[in-house]
């Protein structure tokens, strides 16, 4: 029954909000803001044409590229800034300083940066950038967080054990911060889905947030709800299975409350 209530109440929730939706928006044109109807009927037509899955694989693509980069970047530099004090004192306040500025302030520099690459569309690589700096800083700062929150408990009986270097890490400083981790990862993916969407409405001819400015452009504001629509839930799928990863970890430490 309390799972059945679980998932009836979103539904219930979801459904109220559609009705409001269109109520207030009855005898609206698609050149207007669009009802629930007129969105479906304009996804229906995107999807008919094949133009939303390109455009889905683009920014899906991009956002891939940038946020793999950043966590294999950004995993190991936290767990150095998290363990060695100094490097902590040079490097941070340097991120401190880079992590407030908004990535699409960065897109002038990328452009220039990427644009007289010939091997990839400079347009990518200039996303790609972008999504990078929005996930990275984030990955590198709670990463040194979870690291330097470790107990020193655990660093005793390592050092006890002579597990010392790549060892320790491997062994007892990643395990510990881990799900720490997992939450500035979860987070720092939540980032880089806005970020690819803005990016696209200002740079590039594909994408997602492409398919919102064009549709504007034409005065079809069915289709730009429409594309929201599908940037809203793909943003939650991806959230969802971040969580789903930590509720995972958590499970195998038995620190999950049922």
């Amino acid at each position: 029954m309390n799972r059945l209530r679980r998932i009836a109440r979103p539904l219930l929730g979801m459904a109220a909000f559609l009705l409001v939706w269109q109520l207030a928006t009855l005898g609206n044109k698609r050149t207007d803001i669009p009802g629930p109807y007129l969105t479906w009927m304009g996804l229906s037509e995107i999807l008919h044409q094949g133009v939303l899955a390109r455009n889905v694989v683009a920014s899906v693509f991009r956002v891939s590229w940038g946020f793999a980069i950043a966590t294999v970047a950004g995993i190991p530099l936290g767990i150095l800034l998290g363990r060695l004090p100094v490097l902590h004192q040079l490097v941070n306040p340097n991120i401190q300083l880079l992590r407030p500025i908004s990535p699409i302030a960065w897109l002038p520099i990328a452009t220039l940066l990427f644009g007289t690459v010939r091997w990839m569309d400079p347009s990518d690589l200039a996303a790609i950038f972008l999504i990078f700096l929005s996930s990275f800083f984030t990955i590198t700062t709670a990463t040194a967080s979870a690291v330097g929150a470790v107990e020193q408990k655990y660093l005793r009986s390592a050092a006890n054990f002579g597990v010392t270097g790549f060892a320790l890490v491997r062994k007892v400083l990643f395990p510990a911060a881990l799900p720490q981790i997992l939450t500035g990862l979860r987070l720092a993916l939540g980032v880089a889905w806005v970020v690819v969407v803005a990016a696209e409405m200002l740079g590039v001819q594909s994408g997602l947030g492409f398919q919102v400015n064009d549709a504007r452009n034409n005065l079809r504001y069915d289709l730009v709800v429409a594309a929201m629509v599908v940037i809203g839930f793909i943003g939650l799928g991806l959230d969802a299975a971040m969580r789903a990863v930590e509720r995972a970890e958590l499970a195998r430490r038995g620190l999950l409350r049922s």
